[in-house]
C-alpha cells in the first residue's frame, strides 16, 4: 500500500513538473490556456514574431525587430515618465508633454505623428508645436471627452498601433 501511495504520488509530482515546463501552444495560447507571455511589450513583440512567422511571404531580410523594441520603449517611456501638466481651455485642453533626454526622444517620435490619426477618428483638432523640453499638444472638440482623457488616454485613439508594429517590425514604417 506505502508504495503504491509512493507511486502515485510520484506520477502527481512529475506530471505538474513537466505541465510547468510544457511550452507547446496551440493558436498562440499554452497548454494551460494563458494568453499573456509576461511583459506587454515583450507580450506585443511575441505577437508580431509569431505573426511573420506564419506568413509564408514574409520577407525576413527586411524584418526589423529591433525598432519595433525601440519603438515600445518610446511607448513605455512617454506613458509613464512623461511630465505632462494639462491647461483646460472651454474648447478641450492645451497638454504640455515634457520629460529627461530618453523620454523627450520618445516624446518627439510619438506625439507630432499621433496628431493626426486622433483628429481623423474623432473630427477634433489637434495642433501639436514643439516647445524647449517637449510639446505642446492641444485638443479641442469635445471638452468634456478631452479633459476627462487626459493626455494618455487621448494617445490610445485609433486602432493604428497593432497595424503600425506589424509594419515597423516587416521594415516598411519607422517614425
Amino acid at each position: 500500500m506505502k508504495l503504491l501511495l509512493g507511486l502515485a504520488l510520484a506520477l502527481v509530482t512529475a506530471t505538474a513538473a513537466m505541465a510547468q515546463h510544457d511550452h507547446s501552444s496551440d493558436m498562440g495560447h499554452t497548454s494551460s490556456g494563458a494568453k499573456e507571455s509576461g511583459q506587454s511589450a515583450f507580450a506585443a513583440i511575441a505577437e508580431i514574431v509569431g505573426i511573420l512567422k506564419d506568413d509564408p511571404t514574409t520577407d525576413w531580410s527586411r524584418v526589423d525587430i529591433e525598432t519595433l523594441r525601440q519603438h515600445l520603449i518610446d511607448m513605455e517611456l512617454v506613458t509613464i515618465g512623461a511630465d505632462v501638466s494639462t491647461e483646460r481651455t472651454p474648447q478641450g485642453a492645451i497638454f504640455s508633454v515634457t520629460g529627461n533626454e530618453r523620454t523627450l526622444r520618445g516624446i518627439m517620435a510619438m506625439v507630432p505623428t499621433h496628431a493626426p490619426f486622433l483628429e481623423g477618428e474623432t473630427g477634433w483638432d489637434v495642433l501639436v508645436t514643439e516647445v524647449e523640453g517637449g510639446v505642446l499638444m492641444r485638443v479641442e472638440g469635445n471638452p468634456a471627452q478631452i479633459q476627462a482623457l487626459g493626455f494618455i488616454g487621448l494617445m490610445t485613439i485609433g486602432a493604428h498601433h497593432q497595424e503600425h508594429h506589424l509594419m515597423m517590425a516587416k521594415g516598411n514604417v519607422v517614425h
